[in-house]
């Protein structure tokens, strides 16, 4: 199937606030109305590639290396991206050099530079609520990763709060201060939060607006200078949005945005040495970064995500249509994506799996409620499931088949949402457990059983895990929760009869736990944590005592 008409088909169920089909069609045909695109999400193809350039020290660059992306709904070549080599970094090496370690603005430099920034985020908060605005950015999205228009739209929607949420004096209150009261008169110490100076952003192909954006905003709100690389199949998203925000006032001397393999930009950190550097992406990647940059590195990697239902068994269906969101919701492809489901054995005998069976069976490449995975293969998800099926009890629970009647290209992956059930006693043998726990960045997931009294093998399995990003406790007995909540780690952890593992709204922290090393987004604390440290000064103005001599030395 052609994939414009494929997107246009998806396009046409979104919220109501987004834009008819009319409406879409009347928007291709003005796009000078949006005034900062350079783009037309529908009118991206193979005949007509769109281009994305980089931008360094206040200007637009391009490169000799262009490196073509495919469309990930029919594999031809549809963007073309100028990517930096290792001889070219030089300008992004020499643009974060002349920012200070103190920053660009700090609460003693510069401080209308906090209102400025209150000021950019209302225009660009402003911008993003233009339903011909949000539609162009839903579309890009679902172009680069196809998605639901709803899941798409959602994206924006939570970038445009967090927007809103600091605009006015909002950038200024998260470098609020504290003092305490000295030993003598005149001696007053305060705490202040303090920029970093130079650092760089690196995100991942999965949310390419939400992460990059709430990690940048964040970054230039506490007064540090960002170099930002997004995962170049996405990056066109955040090029147009970096327009958005010059166009809404942003200096075009505080970010550069760079295109480029990991080499290269391993290159570039190394050379560049940013004060800071905010990673979300792999486990394996994270590591590596971690050595390499000797700790300085906030991380919000990989996350094999957990949800536990309790015994008391009510709402299954609401229970069973979270759990599909979850798992199967983006093809599985969320860092916060509902990995392995612990089900009580009350759950085992309700209709739960069979309901969670006929939800995942609704999801079809039409409207992209399933769709492309873009970091495994349709073959070596189907590989990982056979290991599965080799553990003595294991059982296909459903799907376990790739798409069909599809034009997406073999690099990518095609899979029906599938459900592998483990039995726990299996799961954690020495032999297994690595196995079974490994991270299916696509729409895959365990299940397994428990009774009473495995509850502390539940647990023994939860912490012998390595990412502790999200969980769900699906439980409203308090005591239940009280258990397992006060044995676990994960960073952003719901709990309740509504609990889930997806979800990253402007509301809340999100990000993982039990690392020093750990990054937050979203909320005034994640920005205060990951883009400023502490600094004290201690005033101490005076008098001296009267008749104050000098003591003798000690």
């Amino acid at each position: 199937m052609n994939s414009r008409v494929l997107f246009r088909q998806a396009g046409t169920r979104g919220p109501k606030s987004a834009l008819s089909w009319l409406g879409s069609f009347h928007l291709s045909r003005s796009l000078h109305s949006i005034p900062f695109a350079t783009v037309n999400a529908e009118e991206i193809s193979g005949s007509r590639p769109a281009e994305v350039e980089n931008f360094v020290q206040g200007n637009w660059i391009k490169s000799k290396n262009w490196n073509e992306i495919l469309d990930p709904l029919n594999g031809e070549p549809f963007i073309k991206v100028a990517e930096v080599d290792e001889k070219g970094i030089q300008p992004f090496v020499e643009s974060l050099s002349k920012c200070p370690k103190h920053g660009l603005h700090n609460p003693f430099k510069a401080p209308e530079r906090y209102l400025l920034y209150g000021d950019i985020s209302a225009k660009a908060a402003h911008m993003l609520a233009q339903p011909k605005v949000s539609d162009f950015f839903t579309r890009l999205i679902q172009r680069v990763v196809p998605k639901s228009y709803q899941q798409a739209f959602g994206e924006v929607h939570v970038t445009q709060k967090f927007l809103e949420n600091f605009s006015g004096d909002q950038v200024r209150f998260l470098a609020r201060s504290f003092g305490v009261p000295g030993n003598h008169l005149g001696q007053q110490s305060h705490g202040f939060r303090w920029p970093y100076g130079p650092v760089a952003i690196v995100t991942p192909f999965n949310f390419p607006l939400e992460i990059p954006v709430l990690q940048l905003m964040g970054a230039l709100y506490m007064g540090n200078k960002p170099v930002l690389k997004v995962d170049s199949k996405v990056s066109i998203v955040m090029e147009q949005m970096m327009r958005l925000l010059h166009h809404c006032g942003l200096p075009v001397e505080d970010v550069d945005f760079i295109n480029s393999d990991g080499k290269t930009m391993n290159r570039l950190l190394l050379e560049a040495n940013p004060r800071m550097t905010l990673f979300t992406g792999s486990s394996r990647v994270a590591e590596k970064l971690a050595t390499d940059l000797k700790g300085r590195i906030k991380l919000e990697d990989a996350g094999f995500d957990w949800k536990v239902l309790g015994p008391d068994v009510q709402e299954v269906d609401y229970v069973a249509w979270v759990c599909d969101q979850d798992a199967y919701a983006c093809s599985g492809q969320k860092c916060s994506a509902q990995s392995i489901l612990f089900m009580h054995e009350n759950w085992s005998k309700s209709p739960l799996i069979s309901k969670m069976k006929v939800l995942a069976q609704r999801r079809k490449l039409e409207d992209l409620t399933i769709g492309p995975v873009l970091t495994f293969t349709t073959g070596e998800m189907l590989d990982h499931m056979s290991k599965l099926l080799c553990i003595p009890g294991s059982k296909l629970l459903f799907g376990g088949e790739p798409l069909v009647n599809h034009s997406i290209p073999h690099v990518y992956g095609a899979l029906k949402p599938t459900a592998v059930y483990i039995p726990i006693d299996e799961m954690l043998k020495e032999e297994n457990f690595e196995l079974v726990t490994r991270e299916i960045f696509g729409p895959f997931q365990i299940v397994t059983e428990y009774k009473d009294d495995q509850l502390p093998k539940i647990l023994d399995a939860l912490e012998q895990m390595h990412a502790h990003l999200t969980a769900a406790v699906v439980s409203n007995d308090p005591l239940f929760l009280q258990e397992v909540i006060g044995k676990t780690v994960n960073g952003t952890t719901y709990a309740g009869l509504r609990a889930r593992t997806t979800g990253a709204p402007q509301n809340h922290w999100f990000g993982p736990a039990g690392d020093p090393r750990g990054a937050g987004i979203g909320t005034p604390e994640a920005i205060k944590l990951v883009w400023s440290c502490h600094r004290e000064i201690i005033y101490d103005f005076g008098p001296l005592p009267k008749h104050w001599e000098v003591p003798p030395p000690t």
